[in-house]
């Protein structure tokens, strides 16, 4: 049977054991509709409630100020267009990164098409938001700071805190995708000065399909989805039992002992990072060198492409990502590399590598096996680089 190594931990992780176990009685026995008021809904509804106490717990909210969604698209998608649509008489300005994830982004572009105005900050070669930049581009009619707590595909950390002590003593709602940042990174909507925070349970092994939306007391929000009364009139539609409790089974486990839980996919992944660097010339690490998430490797690989790259690896069962995370089928080069400052030609070149509990030290040993052999065959394949040998 062919070895599976799973490197793609920032597109998803599998559902943990006590997570599953946790959510299992709400699909068969404990299935009443928590909106109704016998018993059986009445066991579903302290599920929920129980479930929005831990996620609040891992982040330094309240249980009210929780709410649960689809997923981090639906949470960004609610926090930007909410805020918008409800203080468009305040003012119709927004200030985002270039580097967010798409599901701002493309957010943000509607919006556009609504009349609003976006300012999205540069970065610099190791995508980092300057703080600097964010007080700079607010204005009198800035209504929504919104800025990534980690990137998706680089794996920088922001500096967070700063830019929410900036917008909080400007009076302006700082929302952050924290998507990729929970379980990884130490957050805490108070101290970080937070207005709004996404997360995504199938990041840190819960279940797809269900995330939620932190709203601090007294942000002006309006409802994305309209319908019954569900999440004190806030969010229609009958909750998702089962995933709102692996959300917050999941989320209690992720936050447990960061530093604990981080520190040996860490150092599984400065191997790893640093063999490749070692093994294979003209490559670059795409991202800051220390201030970057604990399981991330992102690097491009000159003179070849990175769906290549996929293709081999995955025939030696391999699993990781090229361009940007959530749509690696796409062609185009990632966003994120381009802003960053690489050339066309080596965006396209692309790897990253996401570790997490399913590795092993023997995965990096296996790894560091396969990707040189992998691309000294594409090299020898590629024009580009018998251009740059002298060849042609």
């Amino acid at each position: 049977m062919k070895k599976l190594v799973y490197m793609d931990h920032a597109a998803t992780t599998p559902v943990k054991s006590e997570v599953l176990d946790a959510m299992l009685p709400y699909f068969s026995e404990q299935f009443g509709n928590p909106s109704s008021l016998y018993a059986l809904a009445r066991v579903s509804k302290e599920a929920v409630e129980n479930a929005r106490a831990q996620v609040a717990s891992a982040i330094g909210a309240s249980p009210d100020e929780i709410f649960f969604t689809a997923g981090g698209s639906e949470s960004d998608n609610w926090a930007i267009k909410g805020t918008a649509f409800a203080n468009r008489k305040k003012g119709d300005h927004i200030i985002t990164s270039a580097i967010e994830h798409h599901a701002v982004l493309h957010t943000c572009a509607y919006l556009e098409t609504q009349g609003f105005s976006v300012t999205y900050l540069p970065v610099d070669r190791y995508g980092l938001v300057s703080p600097k930049d964010v007080e700079e581009a607010i204005t009198d009619r800035t209504i929504l700071v919104t800025v990534m707590a980690a990137n998706n595909e680089i794996g920088t950390v922001q500096p967070i805190r700063e830019i929410g002590r900036i917008t909080r003593e400007r009076g302006v709602p700082f929302h952050t995708d924290a998507v990729q940042a929970i379980g990884a990174v130490q957050i805490d909507v108070t101290e970080d000065a937070i207005d709004m925070l996404s997360l995504s349970g199938h990041k840190f092994y819960g279940p797809k399909g269900i995330g939620a939306l932190y709203v601090r007391k007294g942000i002006r929000l309006g409802n994305l989805v309209h319908g019954g009364g569900q999440e004190r009139r806030r969010r229609a539609g009958t909750e998702n039992i089962p995933g709102i409790v692996g959300l917050g089974k999941a989320i209690e486990m992720a936050t447990a002992d960061i530093p604990g839980h981080t520190a040996k996919i860490a150092a599984m992944r400065d191997r790893l990072c640093a063999g490749i660097l070692d093994a294979v010339p003209d490559t670059l690490l795409n991202g800051h060198p220390t201030l970057r998430l604990p399981n991330n490797i992102n690097v491009s690989f000159r003179y070849i492409e990175g769906e290549s790259i996929l293709l081999m690896l995955d025939a030696h069962g391999i699993c990781a990502s090229t361009g940007s995370a959530c749509s690696s089928a796409s062609l185009e080069p990632s966003h994120v590399l381009l802003a960053v400052g690489l050339p066309h030609e080596t965006a396209h070149g692309s790897l990253r590598l996401t570790l997490g509990d399913l590795n092993a030290d023997g995965d990096v040993d296996y790894v560091l096996d396969v990707l040189p052999k992998v691309v000294e065959r594409l090299r020898s394949m590629s024009p580009l680089y018998a251009a740059r040998k002298g060849g042609v």
